[in-house]
This record gives C-alpha cells, sequence and structure tokens, in this order.
C-alpha cells in the first residue's frame, strides 16, 4: 500500500497529457495541478505527483495501476500509445505471474514502465 508516489519529469506538458490519457480508464482524474506539479487519483485525492525536472535523468521506475476488468486495461494501453507512450507488452493474461493476472505495459514519455492490471 502507498499514500503517495512522485515523479521526476524532463516534460511536465506530455507527461500530465500521457498520465491523464492512460489512467482515465482506470477512473483516476487530474487532480490539481500547477507551476512545476500535476498530481492524479481518485477526485480529490491525489496519489501519483508528476513534479518537473530539470536535470540528470532519473533512472525508469515501475508502477502498476490497478483495472477494475479486462477492458479498461485494453483502454489503458491503447490510450497509452496514442498519448505518447511506447509499447511494453499490450494487453493479456500473465499466467505466468498468476491464474488470473492480466495486464498490459507501457513506457512513459520519461522511460518509466507502467502497467494496468487486473486480477
Amino acid at each position: 500500500m502507498y499514500d503517495h508516489i512522485g515523479l521526476r519529469v524532463a516534460d511536465l506538458d506530455a507527461a500530465t497529457r500521457f498520465y491523464t490519457a492512460v489512467l482515465a480508464p482506470l477512473g483516476f482524474v487530474l487532480c490539481s495541478s500547477g507551476d512545476g506539479y500535476a498530481g492524479f487519483g481518485p477526485k480529490g485525492e491525489p496519489a501519483l505527483w508528476l513534479h518537473l525536472h530539470e536535470g540528470r535523468k532519473a533512472d525508469g521506475v515501475h508502477i502498476a495501476f490497478r483495472a477494475k476488468d479486462h477492458d479498461a486495461v485494453k483502454a489503458f494501453h491503447s490510450e497509452g500509445l496514442r498519448s505518447g507512450g511506447r509499447d511494453n507488452g499490450g494487453a493479456g493474461p500473465r499466467r505466468d505471474y498468476s491464474p488470473t493476472y492480466y495486464a498490459a505495459f507501457l513506457i512513459d514519455p520519461d522511460g518509466n514502465n507502467v502497467e494496468a492490471v487486473c486480477v
């Protein structure tokens, strides 16, 4: 469990467009934004924070978002591709993870591996 996660991003506008698109099918929205930051989560409860960071590019991280069903996982992946993400594994079962694991993976504009999963 986590309360919130912060990611450093090189282009806040590009990252905000990407996360707005991929998180919408999962039920999350842009809750807060300002000079150099944006926060996403359930309405009024930002839990993913993007912070503009100019400097050395950080190593990528992996974040998995829970999806309500397979259709949400598929929409996450397709919206991500349309919004500047790169494919890192299309929507489908991942039986090597568990018998009911269904996920999709994207690389965001800053090189982070983001996943939507329905188990």
